[in-house]
C-alpha cells in the first residue's frame, strides 16, 4: 500500500493519551498530513487540539488504518462503534495491552485485518521498541505499513505468534519501570553509604542513563560492556559477585519479575 493511498484514505486514531500522542507526534514530524488524521478522544489535550487534526468528527468511510490506543477497560465501549469498518480493507492496528486478537475479531468480524503491537513508554522520546504480530487477514503489505508507522517512535520487531506478546510485555513493555526502580534502589544504596539523598539520586540517574546511551551506541554486547568495566578482584567485581549470584541475584530476581508481568498479561487477555 503506497503512502499516497494512505494519505487519501486517511488514518483514524482511537484514543490519544500518552502513547497515542507520542505516535501522532512522530507521524506529524515525519511529514504525515494532519488533515488526513481523524482522532477520537473524549479528553483531548491542549497539544492535540493545536495539531490541526480532524478531532472528534465523523470517520472517513474507508480509512487505511485505525490505530486503537484506548485503555483496555474502555475497549468494550469504544470498539463496537467501529464495527462498520471491519471485514474490509481497513487495517486495525492495536497497541492496547491485554486484549486478544480473538476479541477484536469477535467485535469487528473474523476477516478484519488486524495487527497487535506492544510498544513501551520510551516511544515518547523516539526510543521505544514495539513488537508486532498480525492475524491471518493481515497482508504482508499491511505488516510493512504497520512497521513504517510504528518506526516513527523507535525500533520494531516481528513476532512469530500472538502468544509471545505476554513475554514481550514482561520484558520491554513493563521493562522501563524496572529500570526506573533500579535508579531508585541505587540512589537509596548510596544514601546507606553516607551520601546526601539528592547527590545519590543525581549519581544514580546519570549512571543509568549514561550506561543506557553507551549500550545504545556501542556495537558490543551487554555482556562485553560489563566485562570491559570489571577489573579482576576490583570494586566492580566485588559488587557483581553479589548481583550475579544464582540464588538471589539479578538473573533470578528479573526472571521472577518478568514472569509475574507475563502471567498478569495472560490473565488480562482471558
Amino acid at each position: 500500500m503506497d503512502m499516497d493511498s494512505v494519505h487519501r484514505r486517511g488514518l483514524v486514531l482511537l484514543g490519544c493519551g500518552k502513547m497515542g500522542s507520542a505516535m501522532l507526534q512522530g507521524w506529524l514530524a515525519d511529514g504525515f498530513p494532519a488533515d488526513a488524521v481523524t482522532v477520537l478522544e473524549p479528553h483531548p489535550s491542549d497539544w492535540l487540539q493545536a495539531q490541526g487534526v480532524r478531532l472528534n468528527v465523523d470517520l472517513p468511510s474507508d480509512p487505511a488504518i485505525v490505530l486503537v490506543a484506548v485503555k483496555p477497560q474502555m475497549m468494550a465501549e469504544a470498539l463496537p462503534s467501529l464495527k462498520a469498518l471491519g471485514n474490509g480493507d481497513t487495517l486495525f492496528l492495536t497497541v492496547a495491552a491485554g486484549t486478544s486478537m480473538a476479541f477484536y475479531e469477535s467485535v469487528l468480524g473474523a476477516q478484519t485485518p488486524l495487527i497487535r503491537a506492544m510498544p513501551n513508554t520510551p516511544a515518547a522520546v523516539g526510543r521505544g521498541i514495539t513488537a508486532i504480530v498480525g492475524n491471518a487477514s493481515a497482508s504482508t503489505a499491511q505488516m510493512d505499513l504497520a512497521e513504517h508507522f510504528l518506526s516513527a517512535v523507535g525500533q520494531v520487531v516481528r513476532l512469530e505468534a500472538e502468544s509471545q506478546i505476554d513475554a514481550v510485555t514482561g520484558v520491554s513493555g513493563s521493562g522501563p519501570a524496572y529500570v526506573f526502580h533500579l535508579v531508585e534502589a541505587l540512589a537509596l544504596a548510596g544514601e546507606v553509604q553516607g551520601l546526601p539523598a539528592d547527590l545519590a539520586m543525581k549519581l544514580a540517574r546519570a549512571t543509568v542513563t549514561g550506561a543506557g546511551e553507551l549500550l545504545y551506541q556501542s556495537e558490543e554486547t551487554a555482556a562485553q560492556l560489563r566485562v570491559n568495566v570489571t577489573s579482576p578482584k576490583g570494586t566492580t567485581a566485588a559488587a557483581l559477585e553479589v548481583l550475579m549470584r544464582e540464588e538471589d541475584g539479578f538473573p533470578m530476581l528479573l526472571t521472577k519479575a518478568v514472569a509475574a508481568s507475563a502471567d498478569r498479561s495472560r490473565e488480562l487477555g482471558e
